[in-house]
């Protein structure tokens, strides 16, 4: 972080009770803007995520980015001490951030409730698949479950196929986001009545927030919005093309003068110039023909060809970029979104950049996710346990 500027959330302490992905994603964008976010993870082993996907000398180098300026400390949730321990934390904090199934917490004397009364200013933010209440509060929900529900998967890969995943945990990194926005509305609240809340978000309606117009479409015109492949269906063109060097374009030239442009850039007049296609409604019904003319035209050149065409008449257009692509790209690296940073053993390893770009408290990285358990000892000292307690707290699998 800038050395200068004070980040955002300096002063913010937020507590984060979660594993995996969303509640952790949700404080790791608290922690990029200066909260200070003490992660409780269990004694044995800590988060699940420190051993998922690609791993560097026994740790996930996803961990290194999901728990950045993160403080670890080491509780058990299932025993009293520990429970009791994470009450204190939370007597002071500003924000906890959970995503345990709901009801878990209440078993252990630590759900909203009763940390309010302890601290009536206490923002409790809870992650879980289908949210606190509903008939279906109770069942196990992830994030694959969560894009399910909430419309996406029918709606991603091509009509004659079955839905596709994504990629990525998108589900848990929408909650994620809305969890951040609902703890900084319920700060904000706090700001003139003096109280906390619990923001509660389902998963599932994370991902259904982002249906666009898929309900009144259905409500009004009966109409069931399926897959599509790489097509915007009603808007037109805006496709993936294949080039000559066996690569791949994207075009949006769904405007009308952008339309004209390429029209002409492809040396296609007879488009350009037709009536019918001079604005969006007649271009659709002409959709295949459309598509099919500028297929044809990027088939016929390298890929570099056809970018170097289209950026020179203001078509926006791109390559699909693989990781290669992104952590060597000029715009990527202008505006800081490839950090580097130090494995514990001193590799060099390069991390994404903080999102937004904040001009007077940026956001920024002060470490990458730390060792299991390496901030117990300054945390519980702070909270009144000397050296003898901590030793009998972790003889007795506390901490």
């Amino acid at each position: 972080m800038s050395e200068t500027k004070t980040p955002p959330l300096k002063g913010i302490k937020v507590i984060e009770l979660g594993t995996l992905i969303a509640a952790p994603f949700c404080s790791r964008i608290l922690a990029e803007f200066g909260a200070e976010v003490i992660k409780i993870e269990s004694p044995e082993g800590g988060d699940q995520l420190r051993q998922w996907r690609k791993m560097y000398e026994g740790t996930s180098l996803w961990w290194y980015v999901q728990a950045r300026n993160k403080k670890s400390v080491t509780v058990n949730l299932r025993s009293p001490e520990g429970q009791e321990i994470v009450r204190k934390l939370c007597a002071d904090a500003d924000i906890v951030v959970e995503n345990f199934r709901p009801g878990a917490l209440e078993k252990w004397n630590l759900g909203y409730e009763a940390l309010a009364k302890i601290n009536p200013r206490l923002i409790m933010v809870r992650l879980s698949g289908y949210g606190q209440s509903g008939p279906d509060r109770d069942k196990p929900g992830f994030g694959v479950i969560g894009e399910s529900m909430g419309g996406m998967r029918y709606v991603t890969g091509y009509a004659d196929r079955p839905p596709v995943r994504l990629g990525i945990s998108i589900g848990d990194s929408i909650a994620a986001l809305y969890g951040v926005i609902g703890a900084m509305m319920a700060v904000q609240h706090r700001h003139t009545s003096g109280r906390g809340q619990m923001v509660d978000v389902a998963l599932y309606e994370a991902v259904f927030s982002l249906m666009e117009s898929l309900v009144p479409e259905f409500d009004v015109l009966g109409f069931v919005r399926g897959r599509a492949g790489n097509a915007l269906p009603g808007i037109v063109p805006s496709n993936t093309y294949p080039t000559q060097d066996g690569k791949f374009v994207i075009i949006g030239a769904n405007n009308d003068a952008i339309f004209k442009r390429l029209m002409k850039a492809m040396n296609r007049a007879d488009l350009a110039d037709d009536a019918q296609l001079a604005t969006n409604a007649g271009r659709v019904p002409r959709t295949a023909e459309i598509d099919g003319a500028i297929g044809a035209w990027t088939a016929a050149h390298d890929l570099d060809a056809v970018l170097a065409a289209l950026d020179a008449v203001d078509v926006p257009a791109a390559k699909v970029y693989d990781v290669a692509d992104i952590v060597n790209d000029a715009q990527y690296l202008a505006r800081g979104m490839i950090e580097q940073h130090t494995l514990p053993d001193g590799k060099p390893v390069k991390l994404p950049g903080i999102v937004p770009k904040l001009s007077e408290t940026p956001g920024g990285t002060e470490w990458i996710g730390p060792k299991l358990g390496e901030h117990t000892a300054e945390i519980l000292r702070g909270l009144g346990y000397d050296e003898a307690a901590q030793q009998m707290l972790k003889s007795q699998g506390v901490i």
